[in-house]
This record gives structure tokens, C-alpha cells and sequence, in this order.
């Protein structure tokens, strides 16, 4: 019998590959399922998600230990190979045991007539480290091929990282390194609802280093906190927080300050911190989503507070003269690869042009929506020039970096981009514009 932490990382592997599911909202459930908590859910967390992440590396390993190409092996089969291939190369399971237990998850799984393809493949796989296959792979190739490699990251999306840090090759590679590592889980403490020090106190985190509402941990399951369960608090980045609150304090250009419109909203997380925001300076809040099911998750994250949730297409909604909007608009989410370890092998560059397309029309209806001397705030979590400073280009921009006070390395303005390497959060970028009517 396979152990359940190397079952539930399978099922994840194939619940992505057949239901086209997002690792990070399948995985409670099979952890749920098989009853897994502390160690082994850790262990069955970072088998799942690092095979994923590492899933186009491991292929092509996997393709110089195989003598047919990887297409004509069973489905179930390669997923057995990549996370036994992921366990011998990446963690520190010795490659003997890395090999035996995934032999046996073979077996376990109704492919056991693959046992001995399995065995034979990985010991292959085994005789080499993950450096030296890198190298292997990648010999004569440019830089940041190799780079790409060594990091699993497709070659499009190394050069975008690369394109976005001015082509810097030193930045670029502790982009994509911290990028490759496993995250850390960031919490917010609700405004008005519980201190970011009974948070910290409760969780055994850290306090985030900018945002007041930031908790940072190492590890463990959020959901199993009391404070997340009563919906005192919640699981965001602390990048996302950091624009909310730019977004909140930047300075009007005169009149009122009381209605705020959050244009994309689903699923409601900076939609609920803009309400708690709000409330005790005697704005409202309305959100907008375009999907009904999405709709009602942002009337869940936001029930404890006085919000007004609409459903439509945001490029048509009616009426105007908001103070504030945000604008967190649909993207790649290359920003957030860490946290979406499937996204960064099913994206392609040909999903770039449509999305920055949709983005502009969004941005030009917030500008549309917002009074004159209110604020924009363009959010993306994608650090793609195309998706980022391209679309706020030729736009009234306000400097948005002192409104992420204490924050380093936000580089020349007037917008920002938040990273991994440097910040510790997902690649978010934000700038601020002013409306102008």
C-alpha cells in the first residue's frame, strides 16, 4: 500500500490533468478526505504542488529516460513517474526510498503492470542530480534558457520576468528562483474585526513587514485557525493588501469620499478590506462581477459589512462618480506562479494580447466611472509589461510609491511592482490614476 500523503499528491496530479482543476482549491478537499494533517499533509502538499511547478523539466528528464516519446504513456503512468522523478531530484527523500515508495504508489494506484517501467525509468531519473540534468538539457543554450531550466519555467515566461526587470540577468534569476520556492501563506487580520496581534498570536506567524493587517506564515493549514473559520480573517497576500491600502490612502483631488467601486471583484478578498476600510470613514463599498457564481463569493467574503454586490459586464456598468475604484483586473497570474503551480504550463504568450486588450477596456471604463479629482487604482497580479505598464501608459498617473510607505525597491514610478524576490509577496503591480471626467 502507498502511504496517503504520495496518494493525495497523485490524486491532485490527476484531478489538474483531468478536470482542468486549480491545485490550490482541489487540495483542501483530498487532504479533507484522507484525513491528513501537520507532516503528512505538508509532505502531500509539497509532492503535489512541487511536481506541478517543476512539471516541464521533469518532462523533458523524464523524456531522456524513456524510449518512446512521453504522449504514448498512460496518462496515470507519467504522473506516477513525474512525482517519483520530483521526489529522487528535488526534496530530500534519499533516491532509493524515492524510487521504492513510488514503485509501490504504482501499484496502489491499478497501474501495477507499470511497476516495472516505473522502476526502471526512475532509477534512470535517479542517476543524476536536478543540476546535472539541467545542465544536461540545456548545454550550448543561451543564458536564459538555462536559466528557464534550471528554475522549470517556460522560456516566454522567463523572458517576460527578464523584459520587466530591464533585462538585469542577476534580478531576473532570483526572480525566477524565488518564483521556483515554495511560498509563504499570508493572512489579513479584518479591520475593525481582530488585531493583527491576536493573529499573530493565534497563527504562531509573523507580522507582515508593511501592511498593518499582514501575518505571515511558514507553514500549516490557515483553514484550521478559529480567526479564518468565524471569518475574523483570511487568507491574501500581503501584496494584494498593499494596493488595497494605496488605493484607500491616496489623496483625492477635492470633493466627497464616500462611495468606493470595486469593478472586478471576485472572489471578494480586497473587496471585504476595502469594506472594513471604509466603514468607519462613512464610505460604501460596491462590487461588481461579471460571473454570478463569483458574485456570491464576494457577498460570503463580504457579509460582515454594509456592501452592495452587482452582477454584469464591467465595461457596461451604468451610473459614475465613484471616489474611489479599483481595478483588479482579470490577467495571466504570472504574478502568482508560486501560489497557482499548474498556471505557469498551461499558459501560452498567445494569451497575453486578448487579456491586455480586456484590460484597457476595463481601465477605460473605471476612468469613465470615477469623478473628476477621484482615484483609479490598476491592479494586476502579473508583472508582464504588456499586461502592466503598457496599459496604464498615456493615463493621468499619480506616483504611487509613496503610498506604500516603508516598502523597498519600488524602482523609478510613478507605478509599482511588488516582487517575490524582493518582497517576499506575489508579483503585483499597481498604479494610480486620477480621474479627470
Amino acid at each position: 500500500m502507498a502511504d496517503r500523503p504520495r496518494l493525495v499528491a497523485f490524486e491532485l496530479l490527476r484531478g489538474v490533468a483531468e478536470q482542468d482543476a486549480y491545485a490550490n482549491l482541489l487540495l483542501p478537499s483530498l487532504l479533507a478526505g484522507q484525513v491528513l494533517s501537520g507532516r503528512d499533509a505538508a509532505l502531500a502538499t509539497e509532492l503535489g504542488y512541487g511536481t506541478l511547478r517543476a512539471q516541464g523539466t521533469l518532462d523533458a528528464i523524464l523524456s531522456a529516460c524513456v524510449d518512446r516519446p512521453l504522449s504514448t504513456v498512460d496518462a496515470p503512468v507519467l504522473d506516477v513517474l513525474r512525482l517519483g522523478a520530483y521526489q529522487a531530484l528535488r526534496t530530500r527523500i534519499p533516491p532509493h526510498a524515492a524510487v521504492a515508495t513510488t514503485v509501490d504508489l504504482a501499484r496502489a494506484t491499478g497501474n501495477g503492470r507499470a511497476a516495472g517501467f516505473v522502476n526502471a525509468v526512475l532509477r534512470r531519473v535517479a542517476g543524476a542530480t536536478w543540476d546535472a540534468w539541467c545542465d544536461r538539457l540545456s548545454a550550448g543554450a543561451a543564458p536564459l534558457r538555462q536559466l528557464a531550466v534550471r528554475t522549470a519555467h517556460p522560456d516566454w515566461i522567463a523572458a517576460a520576468f527578464a523584459d520587466a526587470l530591464g533585462g538585469d540577468f542577476t534580478e531576473t534569476e532570483a526572480a525566477l528562483t524565488a518564483d521556483d520556492a515554495r511560498p509563504q501563506t499570508h493572512l489579513v487580520a479584518w479591520p475593525g474585526r481582530l488585531t493583527r496581534d491576536a493573529l499573530v498570536a493565534e497563527s504562531g506567524g509573523r507580522p507582515g513587514p508593511w501592511s498593518p493587517y499582514a501575518v505571515r506564515l511558514e507553514g500549516g493549514d490557515p483553514g484550521s485557525l478559529d480567526a479564518v473559520r468565524r471569518g475574523l480573517a483570511a487568507v491574501q497576500d500581503e501584496g494584494s493588501q498593499l494596493c488595497a491600502l494605496a488605493l484607500v490612502d491616496a489623496p483625492l483631488d477635492g470633493g466627497p469620499d464616500e462611495r468606493w467601486l470595486d469593478l472586478c471583484a471576485g472572489p471578494g478578498g480586497k473587496t471585504a478590506l476595502l469594506a472594513a476600510l471604509a466603514a468607519p470613514r462613512g464610505a460604501r463599498v460596491v462590487a461588481n462581477e461579471l460571473h454570478p457564481h463569483r458574485a456570491e463569493l464576494v457577498r460570503r467574503a463580504t457579509s460582515a459589512w454594509d456592501v452592495e454586490v452587482l452582477v454584469g459586464d464591467a465595461r457596461a456598468l451604468p451610473g459614475g462618480g465613484y471616489d474611489r475604484v479599483l481595478l483588479d483586473a482579470p490577467c495571466t497570474g504570472l504574478g502568482a506562479l508560486r501560489r497557482r503551480p499548474e498556471a505557469r504550463w498551461r499558459r501560452v504568450p498567445s494569451d497575453v494580447p486578448p487579456l491586455a486588450g480586456l484590460q484597457r477596456e476595463l481601465l477605460a471604463a473605471a476612468l469613465r466611472l470615477v469623478r473628476p479629482g477621484g482615484v483609479v487604482a490598476y491592479a494586476t497580479c502579473s508583472p508582464h509589461v504588456a499586461e502592466t505598464r503598457d496599459v496604464v501608459a498615456g493615463g493621468d498617473l499619480i506616483d504611487a510609491r509613496p503610498l506604500f510607505p516603508g516598502v523597498p525597491q519600488l524602482g523609478d514610478g510613478p507605478a509599482v511592482q511588488l516582487w517575490p524576490h524582493r518582497h517576499g509577496t506575489d508579483a503585483m503591480f499597481c498604479a494610480l490614476l486620477r480621474g479627470s471626467g
